[in-house]
Order: structure tokens, then sequence, then C-alpha cells
């Protein structure tokens, strides 16, 4: 995984440890951990871009694209929309996360379910 600018604000400790408990091997867990972090890259990017006007998604993607890992980007974004992004990106990131927590769960054994989850998922 590439270092992205908006890394900071994901949180996926919980998932983490669904995952070290319901996935058998290293290759697996790695596979899946992939397939993980593109969703959220195009759940982000889709984000971003549906509240950044469009004609400023040319020079967002040509800086992200430039240097992705730029912390400047949250700045930028923030002076072209109505509510701060680190916000979105926080609720967005916590929508994904349930959604892949259930789905992991529905296919975990019952005493993963029992023993490794204390909170509900939405």
């Amino acid at each position: 995984m590439s270092k992205i600018f908006y890394d900071y604000l994901v949180e996926l400790n919980e998932l983490d440890s669904i995952i070290k408990n319901s996935v058998d091997g290293s290759d697996e867990k790695e596979e899946l951990w992939q397939i993980i972090d593109e969703m959220i890259h195009h759940k982000l990017l889709g984000c971003i871009l549906d509240r950044l006007p469009e004609e400023h998604h040319h020079d967002f993607l040509e800086k992200f694209y430039e240097c992705p890992y730029d912390q400047n980007l949250i700045e930028f974004i923030n002076n072209l929309i109505d509510e701060r992004i680190e916000d979105v990106i926080k609720d967005e990131i916590d929508i994904l996360k349930n959604e892949i927590l259930n789905e992991v769960l529905e296919k975990t054994p019952k005493k993963i379910k029992a023993g490794k989850r204390t909170k509900n998922v939405k």
C-alpha cells in the first residue's frame, strides 16, 4: 500500500482484529487487505470528486497523481468545498468499515463472532 494524503484519517484497528482472527493464511490476508485498500481508495476519491466543483477535478487529480501523499491536498480540497473534507472522509470510512465488518462477520465462525466482536455494527 502506498502512502496517501488521507491515510491519517483512516482507522481500521477493529477491522484488522477481525480479519486476523477470521482469515487463515497470510496470502489470503494480504489479498483481503489489498481489496479493502482499493475499496477505500475508490470510495474516497469518488466522495471527494462528488463534492469538488467539476472545474477543479483536473487540478486535483493532477496534484494527486503527481504527489498522492501530499498533505496539502486536504487544504486544497477544503478551500473549494463547503464542508471539512476530513469529516466527510471519516464518515465515509465509518460507513465502509461497517459494511466490510458485517460482510466478514457473516462469513466467520460463531466462536470468532462471540469472542472477538464486542461492539454492534449497524
